[in-house]
């Protein structure tokens, strides 16, 4: 017989079954499709940078929040829940994966908002001389005045700060890749040479064994020769005188 679930079990099960039911009522009026069809619209790769803008929370909400947030919209757009647009939605749900893993790191997190706290600055900035400009032309408030005009000038200048970061993360890690393939190749021609120069090394070490050798046989032959030309030397005796006959 099966061991009975824990109540700690039980209860958690119970309040994530519960948190699920919550999650599709309040989400019915936002469906999978339009979650996916919004990741992945015409301009997706440099939009989806800004993992706040993917989430679709504000720079000012809690990790605890965001991380709902995660939770709703990964399920949403999750593969298993959308079969008939499976690959899609893989990519959507990578996307917003990969966002919350940038929020859910204080370091990663506290250089997004210094972005956005950036772009906040620079708009100010250019709203200030944007105003000077209208009052000289007798004009009290500028389009930016309105809270909504402000909001999407501070996300436009977020957008392309985004992508500034983005480029420049690039071309880092391509000045690194082509580096790092310099010295491989340095290293590769480093160790032909070396192996080279042991090869001829070898074969110098070779052939002077082989010409001591032939040097030693030469003189070995030459001795043997010079010993058994004197010996026939030695060996020649001259012919005896005969006496003359009368």
């Amino acid at each position: 017989m099966a061991e009975r679930a824990a109540p700690d079990t039980d209860t958690k099960f119970n309040e994530f079954y519960t948190e699920v039911k919550e999650i599709e009522k309040r989400d019915s009026v936002l469906t999978p499709k339009q979650q996916i069809d919004r990741l992945l619209r015409p301009g997706s790769t440099y939009l989806n940078l800004n993992p706040f803008e993917v989430l679709q929370v504000d720079p000012e909400t809690t990790v605890e929040d965001i991380k709902k947030q995660y939770r709703r919209l990964s399920f949403l757009v999750h593969p298993d829940k959308n079969q008939n647009d499976a690959d899609r939605a893989q990519q959507a749900f990578e996307a917003v994966n990969k966002a919350w893993k940038t929020l859910q790191s204080e370091d990663t997190r506290k250089k997004c908002l210094d972005i956005i706290e950036e772009a906040k600055g620079r708009t100010d900035l250019m709203l200030a001389e944007k105003r000077k400009k209208y009052k000289k032309e007798g004009k009290d408030r500028i389009p930016e005045d309105d809270p909504d005009k402000y909001k999407h000038a501070v996300y436009v200048l977020t957008m392309k700060l985004f992508a500034d970061m983005e480029r420049k993360r690039r071309d880092l890690a391509e000045r690194d890749q082509e580096e790092r393939k310099r010295k491989r190749e340095q290293e590769i021609e480093e160790e032909e040479n070396l192996k080279a120069q042991r090869e001829w090394q070898k074969n110098f070490e070779e052939s002077r064994q082989n010409r001591v050798e032939s040097w030693q046989s030469f003189q070995a032959n030459s001795k043997s020769k010079t010993a058994k030309a004197s010996k026939k030397i030695k060996m020649f005796k001259p012919p005896k005188n005969k006496p003359e006959s009368r």
